[in-house]
This record gives C-alpha cells, sequence and structure tokens, in this order.
C-alpha cells in the first residue's frame, strides 16, 4: 500500500504499518458513531469527513477505504455503502487509482491529470 511507504525518520515499516492499521481503525470507529462521514464525489473518489489529520497519521482517504473493505467491521461498510447509494454512484476505484482526491472533507475535488 502506498500509504506504508510514508515513513517518518528512523521509522521502520512494521512501525508504520502499525500505524495505519491504529488510524483505520479509529476511523472504523468514527464511522461506527457516525462521527465521520463519508462522501463520494463526481468521479467516485472518497472522503472521509470528520477524520482529523491528527487522527489519520499521514493515511489517503484512498488507502483508508482499502483497508476498510478488507479487515473494516460491517458496520463501517455499510456506512460507505449508505453513501455510495446517497450518491447515486459506487466508489470507482480507477478513480481512486488516478488520484482523484478531496482536501477538505468531499467540499471540493482534484485529480492529478
Amino acid at each position: 500500500m502506498p500509504c506504508d511507504r510514508k515513513l517518518r525518520a528512523g521509522q521502520t515499516i512494521s512501525q508504520r504499518k502499525e500505524e495505519i492499521r491504529a488510524a483505520v481503525t479509529q476511523l472504523d470507529k468514527l464511522l461506527i458513531a457516525r462521527k465521520a462521514l463519508v462522501k463520494i464525489g463526481p468521479q467516485g473518489a472518497i472522503a472521509f469527513s470528520g477524520w482529523t489529520d491528527q487522527d489519520r497519521g499521514g493515511v489517503t482517504d484512498a488507502c483508508a477505504f482499502r483497508m476498510l473493505m478488507v479487515t473494516g467491521s460491517v458496520l463501517a461498510r455499510a456506512e460507505i455503502a449508505k453513501a455510495e447509494a446517497l450518491a447515486g454512484r459506487a466508489v470507482n476505484k480507477q478513480a481512486l487509482a488516478h488520484g482523484h482526491h478531496s482536501h477538505d472533507g468531499g467540499s471540493t475535488w482534484h485529480g492529478h491529470d
């Protein structure tokens, strides 16, 4: 995963993986409590609003989404499915791969073309 390559000075890859796991676990809890919300962009990108920069620890929305779909709780995945239904579109994995993202919790969207 690209997020585990952003090592801090003196940090091992194992430490980074644990840091990512902890951040995504925290997001899972925030989604269940509805303190973080899922937003789906016009091109199918995903953003989590209410998940602060402090909480995310350098983990992107795309990386968090990938981990949640594999290791997240059923309730967190249900929140993502609900957001997809409300948006009228599913998360587009190609949009994620092309770098479509939001820096403000889904209010505006950017792409790296």
